[in-house]
């Protein structure tokens, strides 16, 4: 055993050179030569003169023990203020923990993580890890936690001083998706979503139709707030899950939870975003308990319906607005506006999955002639190779909020489309079995009564457009009260909103009282 090596808690500083190949070319064998060995000098000299013992050295990096926190820390300060005027750039870790002492030096997990952290940083920065911050008294800027490699907990890094450097080269805070497509519009919606946040919901649900954007937004608003998470932020999506007693498991993987979700999380600083739970509705409880045993954590869902959990904060993502509607299609086709894309636009419903959709079939259909072609069913419209199958055609994508109904709602959809041809002779037993079909299901109404679905995207699935004289028909016979029931289970429940979704349809539209 090494017997001039510190022993029990030791500060390890680990120095490395940046660029240094390219510094070779630049200076030249002779030159390059003399500058390390000027830094060797510096670096030996600033350890000595604070107490701090050179381990090893590889190449041109430099691993140092010393038994005092704040000595290393001045000896970092040393070596990067002499070697600033210089060519020579030299990035610094620091980290406090336990090794063994052996004859070649020290074995231990913390000489790993004072490597690692060192690794991260840029030339002339002094980065330090939360072990040894809590040793030092100089001011440290927090640069939250952060995944290095081959260790397997988060680490909380710090910096030294106010200096600007790129980002950290660490594995990604966050495991956010970074879409391929541009973002556009929904300037509003965003800030909305985000002064939500900022106003204190911990429980955030966009809501909203299939195919209404909501995955983007919840994207978008993710990776603005990400910086201001100190864990960073964790994307877990759900779509492939229908067993509601898997999405515990599921969250906690994504967040590298091994004991515990609330236990790993605890009081970290975290944004969780969950993508598509309206088909695993049922585990909504579990999240909001890990919401209420983490005070800092904050959640991000988006749902084609509501959970219905304490704290939960409903956010109803509506359509694009008409002129962004417009300005996503020619910006995915690559054309310029005209009348037939805005009416193209209009009976999409604005609905950017629709929008998209329609855009990827510009290169083989002019708008005009995409126009013509819509009434000929939903698989008109289909995405590319790589979409997802719920999202592949705006058929899937109805199919998939209507394959979550119970049975009593599908027999309700069904019974709705049998008299599709001669609706104005619906039979008294029809419209019996409808009212009751209505009374058994907890349906409230949400939106002013008189909206209908219009268009070809409800009615397409179904394959028969629901005439608005045969719904006042229902009306005239007594049904009244249950008007607004049957309009929002038509148009907002079956088109993916499902039961209790307060917010904007985007198959309504037309008026009849």
């Amino acid at each position: 055993m090494r017997a001039d090596l510190p022993t029990g808690t030791v500060t390890f500083l680990v120095t490395d050179v940046e660029g240094s190949t390219r510094l070779l070319y630049e200076l030249g064998t002779e030159r390059y030569a003399d500058a390390l060995a000027g830094h060797r000098s510096v670096v030996r000299s600033a350890a000595a003169a604070r107490g701090g013992v050179e381990v090893d050295t590889q190449g041109d990096a430099f691993l140092l023990a010393f038994p005092i926190a704040s000595d290393a820390l001045a000896a970092a300060v040393a070596i990067t203020d002499t070697l600033a005027p210089g060519p020579v750039n030299v990035r610094i870790g620091l980290h406090t923990g336990t090794a063994l002492v052996t004859d070649e030096g020290y074995v231990g997990e913390d000489v790993h993580v004072a490597s690692r952290v060192a690794a991260a940083g840029h030339g002339g920065q002094v980065l330090v890890s939360a072990a040894t911050a809590v040793l030092v008294t100089e001011p440290l800027l927090e640069l939250g936690e952060h995944r290095l490699k081959d260790i397997a907990a988060p680490v909380t890094l710090f910096q030294l001083g106010d200096g600007s450097f790129p980002p950290l080269r660490t594995h990604a805070s966050s495991n956010l998706p970074r879409p391929a497509s541009s973002f556009v519009g929904r300037e509003q919606e965003l800030q909305a979503v985000l002064a939500r946040i900022a106003g204190g919901a911990r429980f955030l649900t966009l809501t909203g139709p299939g195919g209404s954007g909501k995955t983007r937004l919840a994207l978008e608003a993710a990776a603005a707030l990400a910086p201001d998470f100190g864990a960073g932020a964790v994307w877990v999506g759900l779509a492939s899950l229908r067993d509601p007693d898997l999405v515990g498991e599921a969250i906690a993987r994504a967040a590298g939870a091994r004991n515990g979700l609330a236990d790993h999380i605890g009081e970290r600083r975290l944004l969780l975003v969950v993508d598509n739970f309206e088909q695993v509705v049922a585990a909504a409880p579990e999240l909001s308990a890990v919401v209420a045993a983490c005070p800092n954590l904050t959640v991000l869902v988006t749902s084609r319906e509501r959970l219905r959990v304490d704290g939960e904060v409903e956010f109803p993502v509506p359509p694009l607005a008409a002129t962004e509607a417009v300005t996503l299609f020619c910006e995915r086709a690559q054309v310029d506006s005209s009348d037939e894309i805005a009416e193209l636009c209009r009976r999409l419903d604005s609905l950017p999955l629709g929008v998209e959709l329609a855009a990827a079939r510009a290169s083989a259909f002019s708008p005009a002639q995409i126009l013509e072609r819509m009434g000929a069913g939903l698989d008109l419209l289909r995405g590319g190779r790589d979409a997802d199958p719920r999202q592949a055609t705006l058929r899937a994508t109805i199919a998939w909020s209507h394959d979550l109904l119970s049975g009593g709602e599908r027999r309700l959809f069904h019974r709705l489309s049998e008299h599709r041809r001669d609706s104005k002779n619906a039979s008294p037993e029809l419209l019996d079995r409808i009212r009751i079909d209505l009374e058994s299901l907890d349906l409230s109404p949400a939106l002013p009564p008189g909206r209908m679905a219009h268009g070809v995207l409800l009615p397409s699935f179904l394959g028969f457009f629901l005439p608005l004289t045969w719904l006042a028909h229902l009306a005239g016979l007594g049904l009244g009260g249950v008007w607004a029931a049957l309009t929002v289970f038509v148009v907002v429940r079956l088109v993916g909103m499902l039961s209790r979704v307060r917010g904007t349809a985007w198959a309504v539209a037309g008026a009849v009282r």
